[in-house]
Order: structure tokens, then C-alpha cells, then sequence
């Protein structure tokens, strides 16, 4: 059924608005051939769609962007490479580029932000990339975003100077390499819930995050998640749903 009919049959008091709305959620799709925009998946889901330009060409990131722009639709894209951005940018100039977490956003109208905050905490300055792409990410779905960066289990003092800062939050997000111990030190901490970003970050044997991914999951603290290495992305969608 087409949305045309549908409107028309909610009008005319044959369907309920919860038909409509499930049939808007399910069928609202834009197909590129290559890609399928979910352009229905914040109403879904409330996570709208958003653009993983890593394996992408710079033509279909573009093609993809251009079309949610066409719509009217936020965009939101991740792991965008600074030559991929200055192809994008010439179609749709209000684009921000963050070349830090490798983010580009349009966003015209900034949503009303959610009365809990999301910190992101960091263990060293190494990790920031991922941190940043946890913060711009909830930022962008509309949360207040507190960060605490480089406050690693090397020099713990640090960590306690901004502990209060932290308890603040409503959800922190714990982004950490090397050995990743940092998440259970918060967890030992605050009463609020905690995801662990383990990172790529560290010498040879931390087999690029695995040391940090085993640890967090390893944690004897109690009411710590875990997302997959690097992902600040995963990290702040799942924060986000938690202070929804």
C-alpha cells in the first residue's frame, strides 16, 4: 500500500494511527541499487539511519548523502576520510567535517537536548579519536555530552580530580587501549551504567585492542557493557536508548 492511500484511509477513519505509524516504520525506504536509505529507522527504532562510509566509494557516500539531504533528512556519517569529505562537500557545503573522529554531520536544526548527560571518559589522549566519535554520535540523537579526557590508571590521581564530573552522567562511556583496566576502575566508582570502548591503542602484544576488549569483558565491577574495538559509534547509540 502506498502512503498516499494510507493517509487517505487514516482520513477517512478506516485505519488507526498505530496502522499508519507501523506501516511508515516498516516501508519508508529510499533504494539507490547499491544502498537501501532506511529513511523510517528513527521512527523505528530511535536511532535514525546513518551513513558507514568506510568500504564506500567517495561517489557512493556522496550519492547516499545527497539523497538524505534531498529528503530533508539529518545526516550523520562515520570513518569519513578527509578526501571522501572533500568530494561530499561540494554538493552539500553546510556539511561538518570533524577530521579528529573522522565524522560528518549536517544538522540544521539541533534536537532539544535530553535532561540526563552521557560522559565519555578516556584513558589516555591516544583515545580520543574513538571518544570523539562516541561524543559527536550523541550529540547529534541529542544528548549533553561531558567529556573527561586522558585519565588513564598510569596516573589515577587524575581520574579522581574529575570524579564528581563523571557521577554527573547519567551513562558513561569508558574509552580505553593498552590494558583497558580503566573501565572497572569507574565501575568501581559511580552507580550509574558504563560501556566499555576497548581501542586498537597499544604495543604489540595488545593485539590491536584484544587485551582491552578481554579485560573489559573480564571486569569483576559490576554494571559495565561492552561494545566491539573502536566503536564509539555503537557506544553512543546504546548510551543514547539508556537516557532516552
Amino acid at each position: 500500500m502506498d502512503i498516499k492511500t494510507l493517509l487517505g484511509q487514516y482520513k477517512d477513519g478506516t485505519v488507526d494511527l498505530e496502522t499508519v505509524l507501523s506501516s511508515l516504520s516498516t516501508h519508508e525506504m529510499d533504494d539507490l541499487g547499491f544502498a537501501k536509505i532506511d529513511l523510517s529507522r528513527r521512527v523505528r527504532t530511535g536511532i535514525p539511519e546513518v551513513i558507514y562510509a568506510s568500504g564506500k566509494t567517495p561517489e557512493q557516500v556522496e550519492k547516499i548523502a545527497l539523497r538524505m539531504y534531498n529528503q530533508k533528512q539529518d545526516i550523520l556519517a562515520t570513518r569519513v576520510e578527509p578526501q571522501v569529505f572533500e568530494v561530499i562537500k561540494k554538493s552539500i557545503p553546510e556539511l561538518v567535517y570533524n577530521p579528529l573522529s573522522k565524522t560528518m554531520v549536517y544538522q540544521p536544526v539541533k534536537p532539544v537536548q535530553k535532561s540526563g548527560a552521557i560522559c565519555v571518559v578516556t584513558a589516555g589522549t591516544s583515545d580520543i579519536p574513538v571518544a570523539e566519535e562516541a561524543a559527536i554520535t550523541a550529540e547529534y540523537l541529542g544528548n549533553k555530552v561531558i567529556s573527561v579526557y586522558d585519565v588513564g590508571v598510569a596516573g589515577i590521581h587524575r581520574l579522581f580530580r574529575s570524579i564528581e564530573q563523571i557521577r554527573e552522567a547519567r551513562v558513561i562511556i569508558v574509552v580505553a587501549g593498552m590494558e583497558g583496566a580503566l573501565a572497572s576502575v569507574v565501575g568501581g566508582l559511580v552507580d550509574k551504567p558504563i560501556i566499555g570502548v576497548p581501542t586498537s591503542i597499544g604495543y604489540g602484544a595488545n593485539f590491536g585492542g584484544l587485551s582491552a576488549l578481554l579485560s573489559m569483558l573480564n571486569s569483576c565491577a559490576s554494571g559495565i557493557s561492552v561494545v566491539n574495538i573502536d566503536n564509539g559509534f555503537g557506544a553512543a547509540c546504546q548510551a543514547h536508548l539508556i537516557n532516552t
